[in-house]
């Protein structure tokens, strides 16, 4: 007879996203995650798999979250232009604030794992891509409500913003940088004025 989980496998996997994203994935050891999650090493892994296997489906939680939000902010009706600065404004914001270090898990992913780790860089990549596509979409329809030049370029417009909320989330992971967050956002609130 299989034994019942004594635990909800959705609660802990978002506890081992929080420990990973604090710690990142190397810093976070199977003794590490037994404790933070309250759980036996074997109940991980016969729930999760093993270590790599729990960070891929943490980060997979991350990066749908992520999407959706992007992906709904992105696509209100009305004028383009505003919901792109809004997106960008409540990111610095959040990366602002006083009690968050945390970066964004897919940028520190990126960072600490892509290079050697095949399936991180195609997570990363991946989610990259779906944020620049929603970007380039907000974007064109920007350019055709004349929000932006005619001459504008929303694809390469959306890989800088792309490229500008990676440095806010690796700069969020230091103390004392809401100063420059505040400054380098206000640039990109006038580029996209």
């Amino acid at each position: 007879m299989a034994r019942t989980k004594e635990f909800d496998p959705d609660v802990v996997l978002g506890r081992a996203l929080d420990l990973f994203w604090e710690r990142g994935y190397e810093a976070t050891s199977m003794a590490d995650l037994t404790e933070h999650l309250g759980i036996a090493r074997g109940s991980i892994y016969a729930t999760f798999g093993n270590k790599h296997d729990l960070f891929m489906r943490a980060l997979q939680r991350h990066l749908e979250v992520v999407d959706e939000r992007v992906t709904t902010q992105l696509s209100v009706p009305g004028p383009a232009l505003p919901a792109v600065r809004a997106l960008i404004d409540q990111f610095v914001r959040e990366s602002c604030s006083e009690d968050r270090f945390l970066g964004c898990l897919v940028t520190t992913s990126a960072v600490e794992l892509a290079a050697r780790d095949q399936e991180v860089a195609r997570a990363v990549e991946s989610s990259w891509a779906r944020t620049e596509t929603a970007l380039t979409g907000a974007l064109t329809r920007a350019r055709a409500q004349a929000e932006l030049a005619p001459g504008s370029d929303p694809r390469a417009l959306a890989r800088f913003l792309l490229v500008f909320l990676q440095g806010v989330w690796v700069l969020e992971r230091t103390p004392n940088a809401a100063s420059r967050l505040r400054d380098a956002n206000r640039i990109v609130t006038a580029l996209l004025s």
